[in-house]
């Protein structure tokens, strides 16, 4: 029996010292390669798609053309964020992109001290590119690559453009935008600025508030209170433009007012519909997408290195309530 277990020990012996030969004799064959890894199968650059505002009109078609553009290069992306402008979770989710080291993240730029740290010491110190969309926030606060959108500035002189023609060279205009003065903001407003000083006669009043409902209400109530000779209305924060149009018409017909916003509101389009607004600019969300995603492809593969820090703008126009009835 002793014998027999040895026997089966040596052989078994034989057998595992034949098969180590052979793997090691095809190892060094000067023909042997590696198994091919199919294209299938190579790993794609992770993107991520981040806003504070997911399920909006316009952040729908900002996503939508980041997805079709990273089917067509074959980078993989997912789109991530936040409902209502809620901050605290739109900056977790950039952490949590940051933590998972994804190979470059789209952001809807923010213009506080909390998106910079994150964009300008994590980002960067794990080497992760941030392209800013639609909304930007300047190179040297940030260290983003580059901005994709519109150019803000054109586009508040586009409104105020509008606003003198309707309105005429002279008259009360009131400006509303939000408590944070974040960046695509006071660049509208300086586009506004530019063209409003060559026009003497026609008088800004302008004012901040938070972004809840009812601080909107009471700010619109109280500016009227203010200044009862208005002639017209720009919500510079285009979340802005439902709940000051409704103190507006609790207190008078809206109709006598020139009101005018942007689309990047859930509700703006479908006022300027009801004919509750006369005009909004109307941006290119979709292109957005797109072009953000195949710059950002194009940095990683070095195939466009640097990018323009200035950015690359996308077309916008003025569109009046006539253009959608």
């Amino acid at each position: 029996m002793r014998k027999t277990v040895i026997f089966l020990i040596g052989f078994a012996c034989v057998v595992l010292f034949y098969f180590t030969f052979s793997s090691a004799a095809k190892v060094f064959r000067s023909d042997w390669q590696l198994p091919r890894t199919s294209a299938k199968d190579q790993a794609q650059y992770r993107l991520v798609l981040i806003t504070q505002e997911l399920g909006t009109p316009f952040w729908d078609k900002v996503g939508a053309g980041a997805i079709e553009e990273a089917r067509k290069t074959g980078a993989s992306i997912e789109v991530w964020g936040s409902y209502g402008k809620n901050q605290e979770d739109f900056l977790k989710k950039i952490e949590i992109a940051i933590d998972s080291r994804v190979d470059g993240i789209i952001v809807q730029g923010l213009d506080t001290d909390e998106f910079k740290s994150l964009t300008k010491i994590k980002a960067a110190f794990y080497g992760i590119p941030i392209i800013t969309v639609a909304n930007d926030v300047p190179m040297a606060d940030s260290l983003r690559r580059t901005y994709v959108g519109s150019n803000q500035f054109l586009a508040g002189q586009m409104i105020a453009r509008q606003l003198i023609a309707d309105m005429g060279k002279s008259g009360t205009v009131i400006l509303l935008g939000d408590s944070r003065s974040e960046y695509y903001q006071t660049q509208r407003l300086s586009g506004i600025d530019d063209v409003l000083k060559d026009y003497p006669n026609v008088h800004k009043q302008y004012a901040v508030t938070p972004d809840s409902r009812e601080e909107v209400i009471s700010a619109t109530q109280d500016l009227m209170n203010r200044t009862p000779d208005v002639n017209a209305f720009v919500a510079v924060n285009a979340n802005f433009a439902d709940a000051m149009i409704q103190e507006i018409g609790r207190r008078s017909r809206v109709e006598p007012y020139h009101i005018y916003s942007f689309d990047d509101s859930k509700d703006t389009l479908k006022l300027l519909k009801k004919g509750k607004i006369d005009g909004m600019i109307e941006q290119s969300p979709e292109t957005m997408g797109k072009v953000s995603v195949s710059l950002m492809i194009k940095w990683l593969s070095g195939k466009m290195v640097p990018l323009d820090t200035d950015g690359y703008l996308t077309d916008i126009r003025m569109l009046k309530g006539s253009d959608v009835r």
